[in-house]
């Protein structure tokens, strides 16, 4: 398999001085393309920020981020903002969907955004509205979906621009375990079709445990979870 993503010495501290926090120390992993990691730990353990520099969304205060063989960190801030368009897929535990808009409407967004062409946008659009199940859905406004229905819309969204990386925060975190295990399920089908790269951040094991792959962090230090091939 093709090595997607090279972390090497990652940290990321905020604040200095005696204020200074170091809310990720040191990382340094890699992972395929074509596999479904999972991210698991308590609450400011550092999980989300490591997610926000992964998708550029966050400078790293050292260390390399290679996607696809490119360090993502030395990229200047417009460079930033054109790999996070072309090159990164998101799903936030807020869906972030928008309410006045359907299904439909709210996966044909990001051409609007990204100025594809609209016929091919269209086709997409129904293709993963179809593969996720929520085709007969498509016409329903936002705020007409049950918490399973948005999850999997946002997951179609974030598809739409064939993005190499699937970053995942926390996306069964207001649905019960049946309609969350349907989530992660959904997105991990459309990464391995896809074969791209999808990191999940979660609180809940038994979500994580239908990963490839399960890593910890604690503290800001990231490691392999116990059981995990080494």
């Amino acid at each position: 398999m093709t090595v997607a993503l090279r972390i090497d010495g990652l940290s990321k501290t905020y604040g200095s001085g005696d204020a200074a926090v170091e809310a990720v120390k040191n990382a340094s992993f890699t992972c395929e393309a074509g596999q479904f990691v999972a991210i698991v730990g308590p609450s400011g353990s550092g999980k989300t920020t490591l997610l926000a520099m992964i998708g550029g969304l966050l400078t790293p205060t050292s260390g390399t981020i290679e996607v696809n063989g490119r360090d993502i960190a030395r990229l200047s801030k417009g460079e930033q903002a054109k790999f996070r368009r072309s090159s990164v897929g998101y799903v936030f535990q807020a869906n972030n969907l928008l309410p006045f808009l359907t299904a439909r409407e709210n996966l044909l967004v990001i051409q609007r955004l990204s100025g594809g062409n609209r016929g091919e946008a269209e086709q997409r659009a129904d293709r993963l509205l179809g593969e996720l199940g929520i085709e007969k859905r498509a016409n329903a406004l936002a705020t007409e979906l049950s918490g399973g229905e948005r999850q999997r819309v946002a997951i179609g969204r974030a598809l739409m621009n064939d993005p190499a990386l699937v970053l995942v925060d926390e996306p069964t975190a207001s649905l019960d375990s049946a309609r969350g295990r349907q989530v992660v399920t959904s997105l991990l089908d459309e990464v391995k079709a896809r074969t791209k790269l999808g990191i999940m951040v979660t609180h809940d094991p038994e979500m994580a445990r239908l990963a490839d792959v399960v890593m910890e962090m604690h503290d800001g230090v990231m490691r392999q979870a116990a059981g995990q091939p080494a």
